[in-house]
């Protein structure tokens, strides 16, 4: 799987799209080829290269991952010299395997940016006489453009391409030392590197990826050596190439920073091991369990297509990858059962998008928000889990909603289901076998660690490999789950109990990577390398143990089939990370353009001027701010611009005008929003792929998928204002409670955006289960208006307030004073009440000493490192309001009035509910 959101390139998959009857496998395969690893198709020793050069790109990602180079000394890189190599592969592959588009636009495109660029070089470099070099760079990337770029051969121009960006970025680790010395006063070669780099780069970015993300970047390109002559709102002082050159790509603040270190350390790591588990044959079977245990329900193929994207979601980076993996058997199915075309690929869309925000990879999100919000890896996957799980299960009900106005069947069982109470007592004795192995699991491993010491990663080891050859064993006396043909005629679903069975090892790598990320606490890179060097073990033994657990024979034929599904996995993983590696580079061109020209805040006046401080205009203008800036970007990339541009927005604009929220809430705010651009028509990329799939509308798809989503698109607001869906500040007990109420919520949300609950919706009715629904998700919102939270004090009295207030409870300060250049600015500061006697104990302990100046209320001094401090106070501010905590009855007090008409809505449609069918044999 891979990371690319919009791998597809715009044209080829509009013209896909357009046939009404659907790809054929052999179409669907080709498509995917063009955009996940490549289209390019050369001679085979061209092709043996791209092949090994992808393999040794996985083998050196592991190699720097594992203990191995601390242990035996050599072959130790740090990290700026890690991330050089993994440029460099990325850029070499890029110019091999992908083909330029020769259609106009691209055409333009290639051309246009190499004249922008050049001209933007000479206008930086200016002042200096040594830039005659730079329009003879500009003149060859055009020529390699217009030279063209055919799909059976790599011609020398491109080789030269391929050669000069891998040599562009492994220059930081040539001149590593050098570069240290001179830091901010690069020299001749420095420019020339830097100036072919970004250039070769964005042309790598054109072709690997369309061309949104390359507009984006030249556009910050160009606002940063333009900045004098920009709109006055936005203006800024302007960079020299000097300037430029250091900041982009001689250090680690541009195309060398944080986005292409975690593609270097924890990103690939994740691919490679999806790619190893998709090739043991895991994908499969995720889609098989879905439709034996779903498969049997009302719009039970579309139900089983929402599970399988969820399960492929845990390891997959991109949701067109999903789309077109799972797709290519649930899109059909679903047809078969009574959904149009539109239908079947939106609920596909829709269900792989999500698939983006599922912990634990999000689309190697969640690693960067580790690096950005500076929280630990298991905060970030504890506080998206929740809002993640609710989305898929409200998914799987709008499906059932719409089987249900359809009238739908399930597909036929092969036996009876159980009768209820034998269901309920089976799956009460797997629920308690599973709790019984787990703690099993946590208490042995507790007593392992200390009774063997250094040898104890020997004996887990030997534990893993016996479960694994026992799961094994088990499987092998199953018949082998093989993939059915989408287009035949369904006689049968498959067995649950036999098709889990079939499968269960597969499981093993994802407990040993989520134990050691959740239990372990190990790093994300440490993690994924463990679970990746099982899969490699897994992979090279599975063929033979089984050829011996079937009596097949043939041992050797078997470990051949081991040894190159391993092969497989190491080069499709690596040619997965082609398109992110290049993705996350690109990206730090913008990142680096934020920091350098500070074009943030001027992106937050852009956003206060228009929302006139209006806390929901705020919202919602970044919401659409985060929808244009994903629009045909990958998900890496996507979370990189948004968080970058729009998160500070949110905080900074919200802590003026009264929004206190925690970083990692803003963060989801705008990932949530920047992957809705893969649905949203007209650039909604996972629409045009799951079109091209179905044979249906791409533009109706995108917008039954926009409506489907529409859940997802309401969840940021909601986890904003009601942190407790995060699971933040709530004890585990408080989670259960906030996870059942916010799952009923959801479902009434879906009922209500798709006009149909128990029978078809009244309008009143639709209206009635979206203030219900409001309700389940933030009754502090009504309990506000009955009894407010804050009482306001004079500031005069703020310390007796302080003495006043429960220890632990938030007092509110709203401050005047002046921001970081001098401008006048009010915000909100919220303090948590201190331990303390007296209110001067406490005004003491939160680091604050004030002076009454002229009957106003002024902070004299702020202590260091103190609460106060933290939350951006400072001297000879004015504290102009003071919101001391005041007690409150219980918010989940408004459950009641709710329930009650959520009941007369219940009551009102059980009377005119349509009786189903007896379904036939």
């Amino acid at each position: 799987m891979t990371d690319r959101d919009n791998q597809f390139e715009a044209a080829a998959v509009e013209n896909a799209a357009a046939g009404k009857s659907g790809l054929s496998q052999a179409e669907i395969d080709e498509l995917v080829a063009s955009s996940d690893t490549g289209g390019r198709s050369p001679s085979p020793a061209i092709s043996k290269l791209i092949t090994w050069t992808a393999i040794v790109w996985s083998l050196f990602q592991l190699w720097i991952a594992s203990p191995l180079p601390f242990m035996l000394r050599f072959g130790v890189f740090n990290d700026t010299e890690a991330r050089s190599f993994h440029l460099a592969f990325a850029l070499f592959l890029a110019f091999l395997a992908y083909p330029a588009a020769r259609s106009t636009v691209q055409l333009i495109l290639g051309v246009g940016v190499p004249a922008i660029l050049t001209f933007l070089f000479m206008y930086g470099a200016k002042d200096d006489t040594a830039i005659w070099w730079i329009p003879l760079v500009g003149i060859g990337m055009i020529a390699a453009v217009l030279l063209g770029s055919p799909k059976d051969r790599v011609p020398p121009w491109e080789w030269v391409l391929a050669v000069l960006g891998a040599c562009s970025s492994l220059y930081l680790y040539f001149a590593y030392d050098a570069i240290a010395q001179r830091v901010g006063a690069p020299i001749t070669p420095d420019f020339v590197v830097a100036v072919i780099g970004i250039m070769i780069l964005l042309e790598a970015t054109r072709r690997a990826l369309g061309p949104a993300l390359m507009i984006v970047a030249t556009v910050f390109l160009v606002y940063t050596f333009l900045g004098p002559i920009m709109p006055s709102i936005i203006a800024h002082k302007g960079n020299n190439l000097s300037e430029v050159v250091n900041h982009q790509w001689i250090t680690t603040e541009g195309v060398f920073g944080i986005a292409l270190g975690v593609s270097t350390s924890f990103v690939f790591l994740f691919v490679l091991f999806g790619s190893l588990l998709d090739k043991a044959g895991a994908g499969n079977y995720f889609i098989q369990v879905a439709f034996s245990l779903m498969g049997h329900m009302r719009g039970g193929p579309a139900k089983a297509a929402v599970v399988s994207s969820a399960m492929t979601g845990l390891i997959s980076g991109s949701s067109i990858a999903n789309v077109v993996t799972t797709g290519t058997f649930t899109i059909p199915l679903m047809k078969r059962v009574g959904f149009s075309s539109e239908k079947a690929g939106a609920v596909e869309v829709a269900s792989s998008v999500n698939g983006q925000i599922m912990p634990p990879v999000m689309g190697a999100a969640a690693f960067l928000m580790v690096e950005y919000v500076g929280i630990p890896y298991f905060d970030v996957v504890k506080h998206a889990f929740v809002p993640a799980v609710i989305s898929y299960i409200a998914l799987v009900y709008i499906v059932h909603l719409e089987a249900m106005k359809a009238n739908m069947q399930g597909l036929p069982r092969v036996v009876e289901p159980k009768p209820l109470v034998a269901w309920l007592m089976s799956l009460a004795f797997t629920i308690a076998v599973i709790c019984a192995l787990s703690f099993a699991v946590y208490y042995g491993m507790g007593w392992i660690r200390p009774a063997f010491g250094a040898y104890a990663g020997y004996i887990v080891f030997a534990l893993l490999v016996a479960v694994y050859v026992g799961l094994l064993r088990v499987a092998c006396r199953e018949n082998r789950l093989k993939m059915e043909d989408p287009n035949a005629p369904v006689t049968k679903l498959p067995v649950p109990g036999p098709t889990i069975r079939a499968g269960l090892h597969f499981l093993l790598p994802v407990v040993v990577l989520v134990w050691a990320l959740m239990v372990d606490r190990l790093s994300p890179g440490l993690s994924a390398f463990w679970a990746a060097a099982f899969m490699v073990f897994i992979l090279v033994t599975q063929r033979p143990l089984e050829a011996i657990f079937r009596g097949e024979g043939d041992l050797g034929g078997a470990m051949r089939n081991g040894f190159r599904e391993l092969i497989e996995g190491l080069e499709a993983g690596a040619r997965n990370m082609i398109g992110i590696g290049i993705a996350t580079a690109t990206a730090g061109i913008i990142v680096g353009a934020v920091s350098q020209t500070g074009v943030g805040s001027a992106l937050a006046d852009v956003v206060e001027v228009l929302s006139g401080g209006n806390i929901l205009a705020i919202l919602f203008l970044t919401a659409i701010l985060s929808l244009i800036l994903g629009m045909g970007l990958p998900t890496t990339a996507n979370y990189i611009v948004v968080s970058a541009l729009l998160a500070p927005v949110i905080v900074t604009l919200g802590q003026q005008n009264g929004l206190i929220v925690p970083l990692i809430a803003v963060h989801l705010f705008v990932f949530y929003f920047g992957i809705m651009a893969d649905v949203t028509p007209p650039v909604g990329l996972a629409s045009f792929a799951a079109a091209a799939v179905s044979g249906g509308d791409p533009i109706r798809t995108g917008v039954v998928a926009f409506f489907y989503s529409l859940r997802t698109a309401a969840l940021p607001f909601l986890f904003i204002f009601n942190t407790d869906l995060l699971l933040i500040d709530v004890d585990w007990i408080h989670g259960i409670f906030v996870f059942i109420t916010a799952t009923i919520a959801m479902l009434l949300f879906a009922a209500a955006t798709q006009g149909w609950f128990l029978a078809r919706n009244k309008i009143w009715e639709s209206v009635l289960l979206l203030l219900i629904a409001f309700t389940f998700f933030r009754p502090g919102f009504w309990m506000d208006m009955v009894a407010p939270p804050f009482a306001q004090v004079e500031p005069a009295r703020f310390e007796q307030a302080l003495g006043d207030a429960q220890p632990g409870t938030e007092i509110r300060l709203t401050v005047d004073g002046l921001n970081a250049v001098g401008d006048p600015v009010t915000f909100t500061a919220p303090l948590t009440v201190p331990e303390g006697e007296t209110g001067a104990d406490r005004l003491m302990a939160t680091g604050i000493e004030t002076i009454d100046r002229d009957g106003s209320v002024i902070i004299d001094n702020v202590a260091f490192d103190s609460p106060a401090q933290k939350v951006g106070l400072d001297w000879d501010q004015e504290i102009v309001e003071v919101l001391a905590p005041q007690a409150q009855p219980s918010k989940y007090l408004m459950y009641l009035p709710a329930l009650l008409i959520l009941a007369l809505v219940v009551w009102l449609q059980r009377r005119r509910r349509p009786q189903p069918q007896v379904a036939h044999a």
